[in-house]
């Protein structure tokens, strides 16, 4: 990383120098042209000490100012929240000797759009990433993608060299969360950061990412809240979930690490951003609302190194709006809804009687027609506007849960009972494929 930071300091420096004698330029320009008052000669000498006619440069600030003064309140804030939070950061570092994993093949990716090392070959992978304790007795909120497949994970507290070995207590992957324990760590140095109300924010309000990106220990940046009506896929489902959107810098290294408010609250895990093609922060960066992780957190906390799952119906689906209205004029279907192509064996939706399109063949003329599936308009009596949302429903809710979909099949409308349970639909989709189905 060394090289990369060389480079970026000389650029800095030749801009830097760039801008000062632009400025020189200007002054002397400035001096030249205009009115020699006696004003700004008189100015000119008690500033310098030395008669204006010489053309000296004018110092910006002719006397010591307050510190404490100069300081706006945004500014004073900042601080104030940096010193009372940062001892609650916690950097993490990853070694995995297993390069087919998702975390492995993320860090390829990364390797390939930036000019960092993050190992090659069959050297073991590394990585890093940030995380903040959420509780007393030493519990720290990270994302999955930082420690999933990870061989060996360590931690470092801020202010501190001494690392400690930690472990997996429980990964929630299909929302991106994990939640690590570290050994040995004094209790003194446990400092729990408070947890505070994501359903609360405004766009607009402050908001303060501190983590170590690119490996840099302790990073803070700062922006604001732009959005809180954004939808991006997060965890291995890749299901759009609603996140909190911030301009302040997010870049690799970051992930896991608290977004914060004014009130040194957290209120979100940093978790993603977009790049627009330099792999890097280009202003838009995506955390997970704490809402999240508190609802998440007892089950974390008691998962004795599981992976809390999900329920799924176990469908392929499309939005009806695909079709023509022809077709489904034809078919009888709604303007709107969530058509189901697929059906998987074993599946909730199976078990529900759930219908996927078929192909039927017709004996007189052998000619083969397809038939749409059913298409779910409500779930619970809520209306789907949106393909997007039947998955988001069915995420947000337990196994073993029960819920009703009204359904319509051909042209008739009918309530169906499912009740929900994990299944890989992944796994599903390729036996089935494999056996040609």
């Amino acid at each position: 990383m060394n090289k990369p930071l060389s480079i970026l300091a000389l650029t800095g420096s030749l801009v830097l120098g760039g801008l000062v004698g632009y400025d020189i330029r200007e002054r002397n320009a400035a001096q030249a042209t205009a009115p020699a008052t006696t004003t700004n000669s008189a100015t000119s000498a008690a500033t310098t000490g030395a008669p204006a006619s010489q053309g000296q440069m004018v110092q910006t600030l002719a006397q010591s100012y307050d510190n404490a003064r100069a300081r706006t309140e945004s500014e004073a804030n900042t601080v104030q929240v940096v010193k009372e939070r940062r001892d609650g950061l916690v950097y993490i570092s990853v070694t995995e000797r297993d390069s087919s994993s998702a975390q492995a093949q993320l860090r390829q990716r990364l390797q390939q759009q930036l000019p960092f090392d993050f190992g090659q070959g069959d050297q073991e992978q590394t990585g890093t990433g940030s995380g903040f304790f959420v509780t007393g007795s030493g519990d720290i909120i990270t994302n999955n993608h930082v420690v999933e497949g990870a061989s060996e994970i360590m931690v470092r507290l801020h202010g501190s060299k001494t690392t400690y070995k930690a472990k997996v207590v429980a990964r929630a992957p299909d929302f991106d969360l994990a939640l690590i324990r570290a050994e040995g760590v004094p209790a003194s140095e446990i400092k729990a950061l408070p947890l505070g109300d994501s359903s609360q924010l405004d766009v607009g309000l402050k908001a303060i990412a501190m983590g170590a990106p690119f490996g840099l220990d302790f990073s803070v940046s700062e922006g604001i809240i732009s959005s809180l009506e954004r939808q991006v896929p997060v965890g291995t489902k890749g299901v759009n979930q609603n996140v909190i959107q911030t301009d302040a810098a997010i870049n690799p290294g970051n992930s896991g690490g608290p977004l914060l408010n004014s009130a040194g609250q957290v209120i979100g895990v940093n978790t993603q951003i977009l790049t627009g093609g330099i792999g890097q922060s280009a202003g838009v960066g995506f955390a997970i609302p704490v809402n999240t992780v508190k609802k998440l957190l007892p089950e974390l906390q008691a998962g004795k190194g599981t992976v809390i799952q999900t329920p799924s119906l176990g469908v392929g689906i499309s939005d009806v709006a695909s079709l023509s209205a022809a077709a489904r004029k034809q078919a009888k279907l709604p303007e709107r809804g969530v058509l189901i192509g697929r059906v998987y064996q074993g599946s909730p939706a199976a078990a529900a009687g759930l219908k996927g399109s078929r192909t039927v063949t017709d004996e007189s003329t052998g000619q083969r027609t397809t038939l749409p599936g059913d298409v779910i308009t409500a779930v619970d009596g809520q209306p789907l506007a949106g393909v997007e949302e039947l998955p988001q429903q069915i995420i947000s809710r337990r196994i073993g849960e029960t819920v009703t979909l009204t359904v319509v099949r051909d042209g008739q409308t009918r309530d169906v009972k499912v009740t929900l349970k994990a299944f890989d639909l992944a796994a599903a989709a390729q036996r089935e494929d494999g056996q040609g189905q």
